[in-house]
């Protein structure tokens, strides 16, 4: 929120420079995030009067201006302003002036001269020229009453400073000038020069009836018709000066004064054309298919989560967020209805968003606005337009005020002893209470407690820790002593059988692999074609259309990696994410790291494509396949041992995809990119791809020590022919779960032979796998008999489980 501080030393002026009040704010937590000066320095410019103008002899678009800059004699100027002429004050540049920096970063000094041969003793200012605003278009023309001869910055009043705050949600009570005084107050002990709000006498009976239907929506609605106002009327320089300088340009009078007043004590309000309403007013939830156009000019559509303010016509506003075309105040309007409610902020919150905007009454309605003084502020805005644009015939109506819901305010009790613990310094219970007295809280003392019933206007007020907070924000956090943690820091050790994912990361980047971080909103698309989901978690309020859904799976934001750089050349991608995806879960439950009703496990997932290597001269241009990438996730998973097994997932390849199992528990997929999808992103070639739970890979077991065997092992191969179906993983299950008494130490396949066609050996269907298998013993050394028994017992074994018979 942006203001100037001469405004708010108007309603509080404390015995501060502006940086010592800045300083005040912030550590009072009303961060100040900038402070500007309102012009830049300049010396020497005056107000000055046109008393004369003649063309120039040598220049169609020079004129030659007599000045008044109050020294009795006139300055000879030359100008090119198109708006110069006899009778305005304008600033006027003397000689010697240092006018601030142009586009070159260098002041420029104001000196005589001769511009096509005529004398010019000074210069005529624009606005821009001052750096005070964008406005180029002719010389800054001032008021009438100016004082000729009056330093400009003293007339414009440009010695002073704009403030921006940081606000925090909490301090809804502060998005105006009056709340930032109010604090102000509070913390320097500065008297608060608190406005009053005298009623307007009331010379019209007319009033327009007004129902709240939705009382979740609205608590309370005002209302004062004004007849034959002049919305013609010019607004004032004072409140035009005020509003630019909180960032809000002018519009027209009707409009300027609610912006003003929304400035100045935090209430947005809303001025109709009384005479383009319909009947009365229905404040209610919308209806699905009702559409509105905009003060801003869009159209929107609304349905049943959407405040409106509607007539016995159409809609008519959106609540609390931005009032409609078809009852906007004109140059022809004469009657008009000022409104000012309650709207509760759960019922504003996030409403704008859905249409992409956002207002400075949306803003403030959906963290609170005082309840309370609807009707006063309403009075302010009537005064305002009576004295802009009032005339002889305007006539003001009664205040209408229908209450339908009002908060109620409830009690909120402080313990000095747990204030004292959480702040971390001593405080006695008259501390406590002095702080919160200053910031206008009534407080009812107890035994060691206070009590406070919070006012209409502090929306935060509503646990004992917001009562603390306000005290050590009034005792100020500068105050707080500097004391070092009493409790032992013993370091956290992890148990030597898991790893940290920070470990998994490392693991595959020195397998090749780049690390991606990705949003974990991603395309509904997505998860119906790569994940399988039909019944994705959708977000009601996504930053953006293809960003809709949370993922259950991270394959579809490495398959956006892959496009992004193979659409900028990339030939060769190995890219992983360690993240986390959202599953629909009815076990879980309401902890402080979950969320009932959704499982947020942490996965990772790589993707491969293009070369295995980079290309080098001592190494073939091989492509990445499945067993690469096979072999990656093995060197991840060990020492595990994991067991890969066919399978079928939705995003890969219906018979180059397996499903990976440690200890008996399935815990992913690796495969190849199913072709739809990889037509279907247009991709050249076919990425390898796995995704795995990230618990799998954490899991180390501890190595055990064995003691190196002194005797030497023997190593026998054998040949067995098995059918063409038989796995790898079968024939190794069958040798392992022979009975040799502990003597096989290790099984190695080496050779397949598959005939073209049959023969003698081997049939059609058939195959014969060569294994070495090594036997050993510690104890001592094998003998031939028992050589042979461990031989035959893994033959046996074959044949009853594979149908496996030896190769002659």
């Amino acid at each position: 929120m942006q203001f100037p501080e001469s405004w708010l030393r108007e309603f509080c002026n404390p015995a501060l420079s502006t940086e010592a009040l800045a300083e005040t704010l912030t550590m009072a937590g009303l961060e100040v995030e900038e402070l500007k000066p309102v012009a830049p320095p300049f010396t020497k410019i005056v107000v000055g009067e046109i008393k004369e103008t003649v063309q120039h002899p040598d220049a169609d678009r020079l004129r030659v201006c007599q000045v008044d800059v109050g020294q009795g004699a006139l300055l000879n100027i030359v100008c090119g302003a198109p708006n110069a002429r006899v009778g305005i004050k304008v600033p006027c540049a003397l000689v010697g002036a240092e006018l601030p920096p142009g586009e070159d970063g260098k002041p420029f000094l104001i000196k005589v001269g001769k511009l096509r041969g005529v004398e010019s003793q000074g210069m005529l200012c624009s606005a821009r020229e001052l750096k005070l605003s964008d406005d180029h278009g002719g010389l800054l023309e001032l008021a009438s009453d100016a004082v000729v001869g009056q330093d400009i910055r003293e007339h414009l009043h440009l010695d002073d400073t704009l403030f921006t705050l940081k606000l925090t949600p909490n301090l809804a009570h502060c998005l105006s000038v009056y709340g930032v005084a109010r604090e102000v107050a509070a913390l320097t002990g500065a008297p608060l020069n608190a406005p009053s709000f005298p009623s307007v006498g009331v010379s019209d009976t007319g009033s327009l009836p007004v129902t709240i239907s939705a009382t979740d929506l609205c608590g309370r609605f005002s209302g004062r018709v004004v007849r034959k106002v002049n919305t013609r009327a010019a607004t004032p320089p004072w409140m035009v000066d005020r509003l630019a300088r909180c960032g809000q340009r002018s519009v027209t009078a009707l409009v300027d004064i609610s912006n003003y007043v929304m400035f100045e004590l935090g209430r947005p309000s809303h001025i109709f054309d009384l005479d383009k309403i319909h009947g009365g007013l229905d404040v209610r939830w919308g209806k699905a298919g009702e559409s509105l156009k905009l003060l801003n000019g869009s159209t929107v559509t609304v349905d049943e989560k959407i405040g409106v303010i509607a007539d016995d016509q159409q809609v008519e506003s959106l609540a609390g967020i931005m009032g409609g075309d078809a009852t906007a105040v004109s140059n022809d309007t004469q009657n008009i209805y000022v409104e000012a409610a309650f709207w509760w902020p759960k019922a504003i919150a996030g409403r704008s968003r859905r249409y992409n905007f956002s207002t400075d009454a949306g803003h403030r309605f959906e963290r609170g606005v005082d309840p309370g003084l609807t009707v006063e502020h309403i009075e302010r805005i009537t005064q305002l337009i009576l004295d802009i644009c009032g005339t002889p015939d305007t006539a003001c109506g009664p205040i209408d005020d229908v209450q339908a819901n009002m908060p109620e305010a409830r009690p909120v009790t402080l313990r000095v002893a747990r204030a004292a613990k959480v702040i971390g310094m001593p405080l006695t219970q008259a501390q406590c209470a002095q702080a919160l007295r200053r910031l206008g809280l009534p407080v009812v003392e107890g035994e060691g407690t206070l009590t406070v019933t919070p006012p209409s206007y502090r929306f935060d007020l509503q646990i004992e820790e917001d009562l603390i907070e306000e005290v050590v924000r009034m005792v100020g956090y500068q105050q707080l002593p500097a004391t070092p943690p009493l409790a032992p820091i013993t370091a956290r050790i992890r148990p030597e059988a898991a790893r940290s994912p920070f470990a998994v990361r490392r693991a595959m980047a020195a397998l090749g692999y780049q690390e991606t971080i990705n949003f974990s909103f991603v395309e509904e698309r997505w998860e119906h074609e790569l994940a399988g989901n039909p019944n994705p978690i959708k977000l009601l309020n996504p930053i953006a259309s293809q960003m809709s859904v949370m993922r259950s799976s991270l394959l579809g934001s490495l398959l956006q990696v892959l496009k992004f750089n193979l659409d900028r050349k990339a030939s060769r991608v190995n890219v992983f994410e360690l993240g986390r995806v959202f599953l629909r879960d009815p076990a879980s439950q309401n902890t402080d790291t979950t969320v009932a009703g959704f499982d947020q496990p942490m996965r990772v997932a790589g993707l491969a494509y293009g070369p295995r290597e980079s290309l080098q001269w001592s190494q073939p241009d091989k492509g990445v396949d499945f067993f690469d990438v096979k072999g990656d996730v093995q060197v991840l998973l060990a020492p595990l041992q994991a067991v890969f097994a066919p399978a079928s997932h939705p995003a890969m390849h219906p018979g180059r995809c397996a499903s990976i199992a440690v200890n008996g528990r399935a815990v992913g997929f690796v495969g190849e990119l199913h072709p739809q999808w990889r037509q279907g992103y247009e991709l050249p070639g076919a990425p390898i791809l796995f995704e795995l739970d990230l618990d799998a890979l954490l899991q180390r077991p501890v190595p055990l020590f064995q003691p190196v065997s002194k005797l030497q092992p023997v190593e026998r191969d054998i040949a067995v022919i098995v059918a063409e179906a038989v796995t790898h993983a079968a024939l190794m299950a069958g040798i392992h779960g022979a009975d040799t008494g502990g003597l096989l130490k290790s099984a190695t396949l080496f050779d397949v032979y598959k005939p073209q066609q049959g023969n003698a050996a081997l049939q059609v269907g058939e195959k014969s796998l060569a294994v070495r298998l090594v036997l050993g013993s510690g104890d001592a050394t094998l003998t031939d008999e028992q050589i042979e028994a461990a031989i035959h017992s893994v033959l046996g074994n074959l044949q009853t489980r594979v149908q496996a018979r030896l190769r002659a």
